[in-house]
């Protein structure tokens, strides 16, 4: 039986147009975005059997073209589409938080850092430049560092911080482990540019260390 002999309330699209796209599992989502099936598989089948392959609708999302179009019923046509799709979905977080004020709006902070940091392989560190009313003027990734480290330099983010003009920074950086649980030589770090940045009265507002799924935070843990 295809997907349109379903009941209607059991169709992908209509479930999502009827009760909203949270209502739908992995599986019906992915389904909406192949919008086929193949041979002996309608589009729900498809996606649970590339769901199992992957792992995880996250595995898949993030996976390398080489490794995404070797999918049943994937290709390079659907991985342009997926990664035009992630980008915009990335564009849109920005500009929720670029019109709102990131103190007053900590969870749009945190899921577009989060969005920004999480698939790196390698560790990343990063600041959100703000200005005195703490509205975001630009998000700048600082350094690249191996798997488990990052060499940080507190000269040149000051450099960043004074070429765009702001008043307040919100620190970021990756675990690619997964655990967010910051370290000893994080919380070092952060002291050195807490002092480097007071020196330009610069605050820095906080200090988010991103993992799998979970972000940790300095400010909530009274460190900052």
């Amino acid at each position: 039986m295809s997907i349109k002999q379903w009941p209607a309330a059991e169709r992908p699209r209509e479930k999502l147009l009827e009760r909203g796209a949270q209502a739908l599992s992995d599986a019906e989502l992915l389904a909406i975005f192949l919008r086929t099936g193949c041979a002996g598989l309608d589009a729900v089948q498809l996606a649970r059997h590339l769901l199992t392959d992957f792992g995880s609708l996250r595995a898949i999302l993030g996976a390398q073209q080489a490794q995404f179009c070797q999918g049943k019923g994937l290709g390079t046509a659907k991985y342009v589409q997926l990664q035009a799709v992630l980008e915009i979905c990335r564009r849109y977080l920005a500009e929720q938080l670029y019109r709102e004020d990131a103190l007053t709006s900590p969870q749009a902070t945190r899921q577009y850092l989060t969005a920004k940091m999480r698939d790196y392989t390698h560790e990343v560190f990063a600041a959100l430049l703000l200005d005195n009313q703490h509205r975001v003027l630009n998000f700048v990734e600082l350094f690249h560092g191996s798997i488990d480290s990052a060499n940080v330099y507190p000269r040149i983010v000051v450099e960043q911080v004074l070429t765009a003009n702001a008043a307040a920074v919100i620190l970021v950086h990756n675990h690619p482990s997964g655990i967010c649980e910051p370290s000893q030589a994080d919380r070092r770090i952060t002291e050195r540019l807490i002092a480097a940045l007071a020196l330009i009265d610069v605050r820095v507002l906080d200090h988010l260390v991103v993992g799998d799924g979970e972000t940790a935070s300095f400010a909530e843990r009274g460190w900052i």
